[in-house]
């Protein structure tokens, strides 16, 4: 889909793989890829305001490694910036890790392409702000990227986040609702760490915005989920969440203190075949993304694989 007007800038924060062979291969066919090899690994923060910085583009798509893009994605995203917008949401969809499944066709859930100004930022935010936990649909101007500030939010996974919803609020932005993108779900580099992410280092960063009232920000994510003994059962029947975590992220925390010590108690094969069971009983819109989850897991339980036959997954997928 690359064209004349379209560079492909690559950072590759010291990999250690065969990163570099494959790219300069790439780079004999497609010559509008520019590759910068750094001396060591930054964090993807870094990275990714490296890249823009690499860039000479008026606008940067900022893209994850291993999501897929639509025919005529780039075509369509071209055609959204005629308009002059500082930010372009594209939605996606999720599918399986090898993709042969579609757990989520519609993961942004506007029914329509919509255009927000200033006086609508909150509106954006508690629209948009959970979906935006995925790099891969951000579409953003430039000079507005490197106008914000971004050394703040260095290390919080989620540069991104802090540069669109800071101070001032952006005055146009434009979304697109057609899913253009398909995630490789369960691939992040980060899933080891999805615990500390998800309790501590998201929520911070959300409720760190001053300009949002509470009530817009607990739509996006609860200050502290990890009261929610719903929240910390899922994350120990995955297998994300044990004692290790708990001294880690949770220990001498109030107010879930006690709570999150007796959930990290837990069998996770039997927490495991708990949610199973919810997720087939209740039936809800994420239950199949859900089971997919629980069945993957280093703990799975009878019932998860189970439920997993019922949703019909590829053994390939489990």
């Amino acid at each position: 889909q690359v064209t004349p007007q379209v560079e492909v800038v690559i950072v590759d924060g010291a990999s250690t793989d065969g990163t570099q062979a494959v790219v300069q291969s790439c780079m004999q066919t497609w010559p509008s890829i520019v590759y910068h090899r750094e001396a060591e690994n930054s964090g993807v923060d870094r990275d990714f305001d490296k890249a823009v910085q690499y860039a000479s583009g008026v606008y940067c798509w900022l893209m994850s490694d291993d999501d897929l893009l639509a025919p005529d994605s780039i075509s369509q995203v071209i055609a959204r910036l005629a308009a002059g917008p500082e930010l372009v949401v594209v939605n996606s969809r999720i599918c399986s890790k090898q993709m042969q499944l579609v757990l989520d066709p519609d993961r942004l859930r506007m029914l329509a392409d919509r255009d927000f100004a200033t006086q609508d930022a909150e509106q954006f935010f508690t629209q948009a702000a959970a979906y935006l936990t995925f790099i891969g649909g951000v579409v953003i101007r430039r000079s507005q990227w490197l106008a914000r500030q971004r050394e703040p939010y260095f290390g919080t996974l989620f540069i991104h986040v802090g540069v669109i919803f800071q101070l001032p609020p952006l005055q146009k932005v434009s979304v697109i609702a057609q899913p253009l993108i398909s995630i490789r779900y369960g691939n992040a580099l980060w899933t080891a760490r999805g615990f500390e992410i998800w309790i501590a280092k998201w929520p911070d960063l959300v409720w760190s915005f001053p300009q949002f009232s509470d009530i817009a920000k607990a739509t996006v994510t609860p200050r502290h989920p990890a009261t929610s003994l719903k929240t910390l059962l899922y994350f120990r029947a995955i297998g994300a969440y044990g004692f290790a975590e708990f001294g880690a992220v949770l220990r001498g925390k109030r107010p879930h203190h006690f709570m999150a010590s007796w959930v990290a108690m837990i069998p996770a094969s039997f927490a495991n075949g708990l949610a199973a069971t919810y997720c087939l009983l209740r039936r809800q819109p994420n239950s199949q993304m859900m089971v997919y989850e629980l069945a993957r897991a280093k703990c799975a339980s009878t019932v998860a694989k189970w439920a997993a036959r019922r949703f019909r997954f590829p053994e390939t997928e489990i």
